[in-house]
């Protein structure tokens, strides 16, 4: 019976008993964003339990991401259910949005999905039973661990100016070089696009997460595959931000140009392309985030171009669209350096191969990609800082490297899971005759 699958006693309550871990991890959660709210509020900055309550009650930070994270909760819903859940979404934020208006606050959305996202939890948790609690607190859950994530990703972009006050702007600025100093070259290529190219790269850039919301709800209209979208999401984002306190970066324009509020080394970008030649660690005072190495939002958009493959041709275009436009982004708004984004890269084919299609299990194919793809990213990141200066030196040389080593990841990649069962390059990539077809199986 459903109801014996399911963590209810006899009375359909929640058995706290039956589910160790998650009531574990659930302390765990509330444990760290009391920690993080408390060291937020030491150093005069917002927490994410104060940020949480503003998407309540106040003023929510962004109007998109509230209702991403509630579209992932209607996953777990039937056709009614979404229904009535939609319009008291809509029926509230819009109540919210008015009374904002009328008492002279600013425009802003987002305090109805997270109400309806809180309320459909707790009356699946203590109403529903079997399947149909599972699937909700399921889709709930993975709506609510999105809001969370960048909640508390917020505070650790605060907590690394406050950790790393010197950056390590020169050197990449040096192993960058070697590409022939793609962000110079996009910054000027940006100017030249005028303000709508600006308007619409910027907007691509801010929303990611609209796109990742679009194609993970395509891959979940069908129920809940083994692999999606939002894994590879939550996991790049909680292992992505750890290397910006081991390399700490600003990025072009903050180091090189007017961003930096008078802790750059010059007004150099995107014009000049700046003279270093005896790189160091660079003090750096002006309260700019230390998350350029490796570019999060290369991978993000780079695993939002994967997963779009399984989809019809309108998401494979529009996931083409966001990694173009994003990669071009990052670098001509100044945020990024070229061996920022080869690292996203590498980062990102290394996650996915951890993840991706659970059920051909941890066969050599996929240790190898994964064992491979960390070692390419710790030479990467190890090069840009012990040998920037040869870098710069050698480009001939150390250009098509650092560029062939992400090709060899990449090329591995598509093997391993895109490449036709039985051809060569799918037989070493371990595809046998009876896998699915790569470009139109579940992404």
């Amino acid at each position: 019976m459903l109801i014996n699958d399911s963590p209810v006693s006899g009375t359909g309550r929640l058995s706290l008993r039956s589910h160790p871990i998650l009531i574990s991890a659930g302390i765990v959660l509330v444990a760290g964003l009391i920690v993080l709210q408390l060291v937020a509020m030491r150093n005069g900055f917002e927490g994410p339990l104060h940020s949480l309550a503003k998407d309540f009650l106040g003023t929510p930070k962004s109007m998109s991401l509230p209702w991403a994270g509630f579209a992932l909760a209607l996953v777990g819903l039937t056709n009614p259910q979404r229904i009535r859940a939609l319009a008291a979404a809509v029926a509230l934020d819009l109540l919210f949005a008015v009374g904002r208006l009328l008492f002279g606050g600013p425009f802003a959305i987002g305090n109805g999905p997270t109400l309806v996202l809180t309320g459909i939890g707790l009356y699946a948790a203590v109403a529903w039973t079997g399947e149909q609690r599972r699937s909700a607190l399921r889709g709930v859950g993975l709506g609510a661990l999105l809001i969370l994530a960048t909640k508390v990703g917020d505070v650790w972009l605060q907590i690394t100016v406050l950790t790393r006050p010197l950056v390590l702007d020169e050197y990449v600025q040096l192993a960058d070089r070697a590409l022939g100093n793609p962000s110079w070259v996009m910054g000027g290529v940006v100017d030249a696009l005028g303000s709508v190219g600006y308007g619409v790269l910027h907007w691509v850039y801010i929303e990611l997460p609209v796109a990742a919301i679009v194609v993970a709800l395509y891959q979940l209209r069908n129920g809940w595959p083994s692999h999606y979208l939002v894994r590879t999401f939550l996991l790049i984002g909680l292992i992505g931000p750890l290397f910006y306190v081991l390399f700490p970066v600003v990025g072009p324009d903050f180091a090189f140009g007017t961003a930096g509020e008078g802790s750059q080394l010059g007004n150099y970008w995107p014009a000049v392309v700046p003279n270093v030649v005896d790189p160091a660690a660079i003090p750096f005072d002006t309260p700019a985030p230390r998350n350029c190495m490796p570019s999060l939002h290369t991978a993000w958009a780079l695993a939002i171009f994967i997963h779009s493959r399984g989809g019809p041709r309108w998401l494979r275009w529009g996931g083409t669209f966001w990694l173009v436009c994003t990669l071009m982004a990052t670098l001509g708004f100044g945020y990024h350096y070229g061996v920022d984004l080869v690292a996203g890269v590498v980062l990102c084919l290394t996650l996915e191969s951890a993840l991706r299609d659970p059920e051909r299990g941890w066969g050599w194919f996929r240790v190898r990609l994964v064992v491979g793809g960390a070692v390419a990213f710790a030479a990467l990141l190890a090069g840009y800082r012990y040998l920037a200066v040869e870098i710069a030196e050698y480009p001939l040389f150390f250009g098509p490297l650092i560029l062939g080593i992400m090709g060899a990841v990449v090329v591995a990649f598509h093997a391993s899971f895109f490449a036709a069962p039985g051809s060569a390059l799918g037989r070493w990539g371990g595809r046998v005759e009876d896998d699915p077809v790569p470009v139109r199986a579940a992404a």
